[in-house]
């Protein structure tokens, strides 16, 4: 993806969860990765959305869209407004609830009109080489319990890459921040220096972006990640 559809992408991505129903509430989208390091053509445009818990909920839409379509939890996982308006746009995970970050994959990851049919329970075969990582938690306080638990267990493909840049937060746009990743003017280590300033050591450090590289290498298309901190 050329930088300047991937910074285009973006805009769009933020434009749509400022104006259309989400399936969960959004708080904060930072991008991270490629299009924060100023790289031209990016391998992959990686998104990270903050997303609050429904507080509530409709049991008598959870039980309605249930029965209609055996998945759980529309109405207290994910909103049952934004279902009922996007019926085919609902994914469930492996024990059959409607999964907050696979719904948020689906409706922003079909807003160029790429169609995500109704079996899949991911974006993982869609073209477009967007990563999203969807968490309760903020993007900063995500990277390092994501880094602490992958130390702890020697797990370094958990690791979340910390060079991010806050775009949107609490319906607040950051243009200068969409302006310097087009002009690929932000300043940023590499991925193990970055990683050694939030304490890793520098062979453990080394290590980890190494995992990293070769995991991203793998990747194909659209995916999503949910995590819960």
């Amino acid at each position: 993806m050329e930088r300047d559809r991937a910074v285009d992408r973006l805009e769009a991505l933020v434009d749509r969860v400022e104006r259309e129903p989400m399936p969960v509430p959004v708080r904060e989208v930072w991008a991270f990765g490629d299009v924060a390091l100023g790289l031209d053509p990016i391998e992959r445009l990686d998104v990270y959305l903050t997303k609050d818990v429904i507080m509530g909920g409709d049991a008598e839409a959870a039980a309605d869209f249930e029965a209609e379509y055996g998945v759980k939890g529309v109405g207290t996982s994910v909103s049952a407004e934004w279902a009922e308006a996007n019926p085919d746009q609902i994914r469930a995970s492996d024990n059959g609830y409607a999964a907050p970050e696979k719904c948020l994959a689906a409706e922003l990851v079909d807003s160029e009109g790429q169609s995500l049919s109704e079996n899949r329970s991911s974006p993982g075969d869609v073209d477009e080489p967007i990563h999203l990582e969807v968490c309760n938690a903020s993007f900063e306080d995500n990277v390092r319990q994501r880094l602490k638990g992958a130390l702890a267990r020697d797990a370094y493909e958990e690791v979340l890459d910390p060079r991010g840049v806050c775009l949107w937060v609490d319906g607040t746009r950051d243009e200068e921040a969409f302006d310097r990743l087009r002009a690929a003017d932000l300043a940023m280590p590499t991925l193990a220096n970055a990683l050694g300033m939030l304490g890793a050591d520098e062979d453990v450090a080394s290590a980890a972006a190494e995992t990293l590289a070769a995991q991203r290498a793998e990747q194909e298309g659209a995916s999503v990640r949910g995590d819960m901190v």
